[in-house]
Parts: structure tokens; C-alpha cells; sequence
């Protein structure tokens, strides 16, 4: 049977009992409850997805198997390259899984450990997620980490990985509307007048004051392709007219 190939151990991975309902819980008392961990690249080798992540800066400079040396980039066409792996764990089998995105994130995070909220914030705002925007901010804020960054930073973040688009660029290309009016709360220097009473609403339910508005407005801030949050927003078509019509997204010269 195949074994990690970094560290050597049966490709399974132990989960967790609470995860589980009281009868599987109650069935498997005494015994570990374990479940497919199971990532086979191109060259043959197979790892577990953790131990292939903790070898993700090596990888993403070398484009190499970290066992064996061997390329694992996909000869797929296109001109962007591909790490296509075989993933086995307890949802089934991925084929053709590219692992070269999650790889890149990783040894960029590895590299910079400060920007570890940052992406968790655009994650956040390309799923909606307000409250638990709000929520990462509080704790930004109560942690006061010299070494770490602000709220204010994190709001007007530039995402290297992601053409260097902000959370509102993210927001708006997701059609996620109420991220949308939290992020112009939060950093924008729009009048809280402007705001739809359902917006100011959420941004009190949630705690979110607006004491992060000094510094850049969100709203100038341009993606790698010279692009305003406006500029995204314009090339979604109807989805966000009324945005548009009424000069929300529009900074004031």
C-alpha cells in the first residue's frame, strides 16, 4: 500500500468524533475514526494534502515533486501552468485537481505570515460572509499585533494573488451586495446619509463603526488592470445599476 512520501505514514487522515452524529459516535467508541487522505501527483507519488502544503514553497519555485524530483506541471494547453493531482479523501475522488493556486497561496503566506487575515478577509468577501468580516476586524483591533496589520489596512488590502484586486473589487464581481455597503462603511468617505437604511441597519447589528474610514478611500483604489471598484461594477452588467446610477461607487474629485 503507497505512503506518504514525505512523511512516510498511511495515507488516511484521524477525524474528529464530534463531527459526527451520536450514531456513528457511539459505534465507533474505543477506535480512531479515520478517513482517505490521499493526493497522487503526475509523477506517481502520493502525499497527504498537509504534508504536500507544508513543502509549498519548494514547490512553487521548483515545480517539482518534493520526493522525487520530478516535474508534476500538467502538459494541459493554455498557457498558465497546472498542478493536476488525483484526490482521494472522505467526500470521494477529485481528478484533475488543481493543487498549483492553493500551493501558490500557501508559500506566499509562508513568506508573508502578516497576510494571513488579509486573505481570510477576501475569502469572506467573495462568500458574503459580513459578520464574520466584522468579526476578523474586532479581533485585529483588539490584538494590537505592531508586527501584524490594521483594520484600516486589511479594508484597503491589495490581493497580490488576485490581480491586485481589493475586497470591493471581489464584492462586486461576486454580486455580494451587503459586503458591498460594509466595505463602503468601513472605507469609504461616502456620507452616512448615502446609505440604504437596510445597509445601516447590518453595519449596527454587527458593531461596525466607522472610525476605519480614515486613509484611502476604497472606492479609488484600481486593480492591476487600471480598474476602479466603478470600472467592475460598469462590466457586470444590470447587476448593479442602481450602484451606478446614483454615484455611490463614484470618488469625489
Amino acid at each position: 500500500m503507497a505512503a506518504c512520501g514525505i512523511c512516510e505514514q498511511a495515507l488516511v487522515i484521524e477525524l474528529d468524533p464530534d463531527s459526527f452524529d451520536e450514531s456513528a459516535a457511539s459505534s465507533s467508541v474505543g477506535s480512531a475514526v479515520t478517513a482517505p487522505d490521499d493526493l497522487l501527483l503526475l509523477c506517481g507519488c502520493h502525499f497527504h494534502w498537509q504534508c504536500l502544503l507544508d513543502e509549498s514553497t519548494q514547490i512553487a519555485l521548483s515545480l517539482t515533486c518534493p520526493a522525487c524530483d520530478n516535474s508534476i506541471v500538467s502538459t494541459s494547453p493554455g498557457p498558465q501552468p497546472h498542478i493536476l493531482a488525483r484526490y482521494h479523501n472522505e467526500g470521494g475522488i477529485q481528478e484533475n485537481l488543481d493543487v498549483l493556486p492553493l500551493i501558490t497561496e500557501e508559500a506566499y503566506l509562508e513568506t508573508n505570515p502578516a497576510a494571513r487575515p488579509a486573505r481570510a478577509f477576501m475569502t469572506m468577501c467573495a462568500e458574503g460572509d459580513v459578520s464574520g468580516i466584522a468579526e476578523l476586524l474586532k479581533d485585529v483591533e483588539e490584538q494590537e499585533d505592531e508586527e501584524g496589520m490594521s483594520a484600516g489596512e486589511i479594508l484597503r488590502w491589495q490581493d497580490p494573488l488576485d490581480g491586485m484586486k481589493t475586497g470591493l473589487h471581489i464584492a462586486l464581481l461576486r454580486a455580494q451586495q451587503e459586503v458591498v455597503w460594509l466595505l463602503l462603511w468601513l472605507a469609504s468617505d461616502l456620507t452616512t446619509q448615502a446609505f440604504p437604511e437596510e445597509a445601516s441597519h447590518t453595519a449596527q447589528v454587527i458593531g461596525a463603526d466607522r472610525g476605519t474610514t480614515r486613509g484611502v478611500d476604497i472606492r479609488s483604489l484600481v486593480d492591476e488592470q487600471g480598474r476602479t471598484a466603478e470600472d467592475v461594477a460598469r462590466s457586470a452588467g444590470n447587476t448593479w445599476t442602481q450602484l451606478l446610477g446614483g454615484g455611490v461607487l463614484r470618488v469625489r474629485a
